[in-house]
């Protein structure tokens, strides 16, 4: 039986989104991946993960999202979803200070669990809410700067940044990836050249509807 176009790819990539519960990253993900936006979406429970086919560079990329859930009470559950993640996208919400101020706490766990070498994407979403903006820009850029992360500002409601961030990211970990198969030969990339990804769990029990359709 042949394969359909959207499972030929050249690299698996695997991403996370990290961040406090609420800020959105089950609606950045459905966004990127379905071009959909749900205002009722629940929180998740443990992990859960969608897949979108892209042109980086001239590749095929099979982007594979994971979306972790934020609760405290999952925080242990969800560190063993960072094995062989090569980006992570951490998310805080722009009205909310105090997922901003838990950001250097993700990006730690994040860097006691991930690859070291993982590329890692700072995110301001919920832009749409202007009126209730409650974090700079440029606090986010400089603590960005300070950290050596990649910086952007999006709204999962409006469509905007969304794209442009995961395009972003999966760019740089191309670039990463493409200079090691250089470098090393085959060696390189062999364990995510054609999608060589470990799924730890079943996920049978994981998932759950992103979003709902009125009828």
């Amino acid at each position: 039986m042949a394969r359909r176009p959207d499972e030929e790819y050249d690299y698996l990539f695997k991403v996370v989104l990290i961040g406090d519960s609420g800020v959105g990253k089950s609606n950045l993900l459905s966004r990127f991946t379905r071009n959909e936006f749900c205002l009722e979406s629940k929180s998740t429970i443990g992990v859960e993960f969608a897949t979108r086919t892209l042109q980086v560079e001239g590749r095929t990329i099979k982007a594979q999202i994971w979306d972790t859930a934020g609760q405290e009470r999952y925080r242990a559950i969800t560190s063993a979803y960072y094995r062989g993640a090569l980006g992570a996208l951490l998310v805080y919400d722009v009205t909310k200070p105090t997922t901003f101020e838990n950001v250097s706490r993700w990006l730690k766990e994040l860097r006691d669990h991930a690859d070291a070498n993982i590329v890692i994407m700072l995110i301001g979403n919920k832009t749409d809410l202007k009126h209730l903006r409650a974090v700079a820009v440029e606090d986010a850029q400089s603590f960005a700067e300070r950290e050596g992360l990649s910086f952007i500002e999006t709204s999962a409601l409006e469509a905007v940044n969304v794209e442009k961030s995961f395009q972003t990211i999966l760019g740089e970990i191309y670039r990463i990836i493409s200079k090691k198969s250089i470098s090393g030969g085959e060696s390189g990339p062999s364990s995510i050249k054609q999608g060589e990804t470990l799924v730890v769990g079943a996920q049978d029990g994981n998932t759950k509807k992103t979003c709902c359709s009125s009828s």
